[in-house]
């Protein structure tokens, strides 16, 4: 019994990139090539395979923590399989010199295995690409070998996919890949030529005719490799042979722990931006590999079941959008989404399912603000520091979340209880180019104008550049979304949960406002607070919105 340490290999010079998933646990049996974790970097995902089969005796990594070229990932202890040792040369002292097939006799000391698998046909099949189903000119989006890499019969070769579906073809041959005639991006219909590969039979030599084989017998001697048609070389192999595995691609799952999951990255990455567990997923491919397909029929059929399960005899499943083909009105283009917009656009609609919005609106006169603001200019360019209105925003919202805490809260999953936080952190929405970002500042009720202003500036650059760890956009209470510079006179902004709360700020005008019996030009920023009304009452709204708005009329309160 032998252990070994597995280490995180040649990453293509990535570092510090971040484990998404444990695809084992420790206790786990794997075979050699079967993925072990799958890492993520800013520009990809992938799987590690393991590099040889085993029982794992622990894992020294979880999920979360970020890893480079060489650091452990696991300890696998596995049997040593020795090598079929050459047979001895003939004694010196026999009178006649041994035969050519005698010198490859086993000896019946020698540590060989119980079956001797000996190859006894080899041929050059061309695989085509088999009937679609009609479909024609499929992309390929995943090549799962490489040239020289063994496989059986019924391993995966390629993915494509359709406009409708993607499909795994499966090897109809055992054997070694010899040649690869596509790569991903190819379009290909039925019968174009996808591989070449070297299709090898095998036959065993059983452990009964180990007697037959003793030291000078007739039969000692294993005959030299014997021809076979094709057809017999294509033809299963014996079930006592032992089976051909790749060393890149993993075993059926039927053969390895039932928690193993057969899916490529590409499947595992829109499983975890869907929030969908894969061990609950029937796949539909070779082995049963889960495909993209799988996930979406999955899905259906979980709205189906909560919409049987309702309770209401008129409840109903949210009815699927109609598809349509928008090529027939005129010349189109299909841009992917990025995983940031990805992941936007599930949390917004999480949210907007799951949390009943309610939104007020209201419009602070921020004349003297501005005013005050404005006269901070010398000190800004003595500091390097720009003061817009967001941080006056900021401390007004904190002040207002110390006097409502209502506001300040969460609900529990359970939805049993309310958890009241003592801190103050408030995250601001930045528009990128990358997408919508929320970086989330610190302990803003302790914080001033100037060191609040620093930090906003540093948080969006931050934003813009990529550089936001997980830790900048995680803890926020209460959000400020801030559409000033862009235009509007309001918007309902979506809560961004597990917060109660979102503000939303729309472009500041000067409309004419009565001061008493006075109508004169006043700076008012229209507001729209929206909130989860399961957590907070009208009530509760109306006094935060009131007491926020005074704040900002009169900054100076915020000193007392």
């Amino acid at each position: 019994m032998s252990k070994q340490t597995v280490t995180i290999p040649d990453l293509g010079g990535a570092s510090d990139v971040e484990v998404i998933e444990l695809c084992v646990t420790n206790g786990d049996t794997v075979s050699e090539g079967q993925s072990l974790i799958v890492v993520e970097s800013d520009k990809a995902s992938m799987e590690v395979p393991s590099p040889a089969a085993g029982k794992i005796v622990s894992i020294e990594i979880s999920e979360g923590n970020t890893v480079s070229e060489g650091d452990i990932i696991l300890y696998l202890e596995g049997n040593s399989v020795p090598a079929v040792p050459d047979a001895p040369p003939a004694s010196a002292s026999e009178e006649e010199p041994a035969s050519e097939d005698s010198s490859s006799a086993v000896s019946d000391n020698s540590p060989a295995a119980d079956a001797v698998v000996v190859p006894v046909a080899q041929a050059i099949e061309k695989i085509v690409v088999p009937d679609l189903g009609g479909a024609d000119q499929v992309e390929v989006i995943e090549i799962m070998v490489s040239p020289g890499d063994a496989v059986a019969e019924g391993d995966g070769l390629i993915v494509m996919e359709s406009d409708k579906a993607s499909m795994e073809m499966p090897s109809p041959v055992a054997g070694v890949i010899e040649v690869l005639h596509i790569q991903s991006g190819t379009s290909l219909s039925e019968g174009d030529l996808v591989a070449e590969i070297q299709v090898t039979a095998s036959a065993a030599v059983p452990e009964s005719t180990k007697a037959a084989t003793a030291p000078g017998s007739a039969a000692a001697a294993v005959t030299a490799p014997v021809a076979a048609p094709i057809e017999s070389a294509a033809a299963p192999a014996d079930e006592t042979a032992p089976p051909t595995v790749s060393a890149q691609r993993p075993i059926s799952p039927s053969a390895v722990d039932a928690k193993t999951v057969y899916a490529g990255p590409a499947v595992r990455k829109l499983a975890r931006e869907l929030g969908v567990d894969l061990a609950r997923v029937k796949g539909s491919g070779p082995k049963s590999r889960i495909a993209k397909q799988d996930l979406h029929n999955y899905l259906k059929e979980v709205v189906k079941t909560s919409a049987a399960n309702s309770g209401s005899a008129g409840a109903a499943a949210i009815p699927a959008l109609p598809e349509v083909d928008f090529s027939q009105f005129g010349e189109i283009d299909v841009v992917p989404m990025s995983r940031l917009h990805k992941l936007t656009a599930a949390n917004m609609h999480r949210s907007w399912l799951n949390v009943p919005h309610v939104t007020q609106y209201d419009d602070a006169d921020i004349t003297e603000l501005e005013a005050f603001r404005k006269s901070l200019k010398p000190q800004m360019e003595k500091r390097n520091i720009k003061v817009s209105p967001l941080p006056f925003l900021l401390k007004a919202v904190a002040a207002a979340l110390q006097e409502n805490p209502a506001f300040n809260v969460s609900l529990s999953n359970d939805g049993e209880s309310i958890i009241q936080k003592k801190y103050i952190h408030i995250g601001m929405a930045v528009d990128t180019p990358a997408g919508l970002m929320v970086p989330v500042i610190k302990d803003v009720d302790k914080k001033g104008i100037w060191e609040l202003s620093e930090e906003i500036m540093a948080m969006a650059e931050k934003a813009r550049t990529r550089k936001l760890q997980a830790s900048d956009m995680q803890g926020g209470c209460f959000t400020i979304s801030s559409l000033g510079g862009i235009g509007g006179q309001g918007f309902t902004p979506i809560i961004n949960t597990p917060e109660v709360g979102i503000l939303g700020v729309s472009k500041l005008t000067t409309k004419p406002v009565y001061k008493g019996d006075v109508l004169m030009p006043r700076k008012m920023l229209p507001l729209s607070l929206s909130y989860d009304h399961r957590a907070v009452n009208g009530g509760d709204a109306g006094r935060f919105l009131t007491y926020l708005v005074t704040l900002l009329d009169d900054v100076r309160q915020l000193v007392l």
